[in-house]
């Protein structure tokens, strides 16, 4: 299988099936930057577990006093962009560009930012607001409860 026809096979398997087969494509640095895209689960700082999950939910990733409104916060370990459009809403997204698969780096100025190609996604839908990616981020499942941002 060639490297666009594995693209294809990861970008449609989701962003579950991307994180775990383009791990090594990612960069390293600090975590930052958030994004968010239209269909994609959210949460409000009062939602509880989402039913059907497990008590507290999943693996916690911060605080909803860590994720900034207006911003959001990338986990580059978790490969996750976590960001709150407004006050007590957050989304979540995969932190791989739709583009070339890079790890997005930056969040500023509304938008989630990849700096191999310049791609920048909205953080309110993670619809794509300047290429050269032609489709949004993928949607992650979080729960927000008791203050806690937990992935899945």
């Amino acid at each position: 299988m060639n490297a666009n026809a594995r693209r294809r096979t990861v970008l449609t398997a989701g962003a579950a099936g991307a994180a775990a087969l383009v791990t090594g494509c990612g960069s390293s640095g600090d975590e930052s930057g958030g994004g968010d895209a239209s269909g994609t689960p959210t949460g409000t700082a009062s939602d509880a577990a989402s039913p059907g999950a497990s008590p507290g939910g999943g693996e916690e990733l911060a605080a909803t006093g860590d994720i900034p409104v207006g911003g959001g916060t990338i986990f580059k370990e978790r490969k996750v962009v976590v960001t709150q459009p407004e006050e007590g809403e957050f989304k979540a997204f995969s932190g791989v560009c739709t583009h070339a698969l890079c790890l997005v780096s930056t969040v500023s100025d509304g938008t989630i930012n990849c700096p191999c190609h310049g791609s920048k996604f909205s953080i309110t839908d993670a619809a794509v607001e300047a290429g050269p990616a032609t489709r949004p981020l993928p949607a992650e499942q979080i729960t927000v409860s008791g203050g806690a941002i937990r992935l899945g």
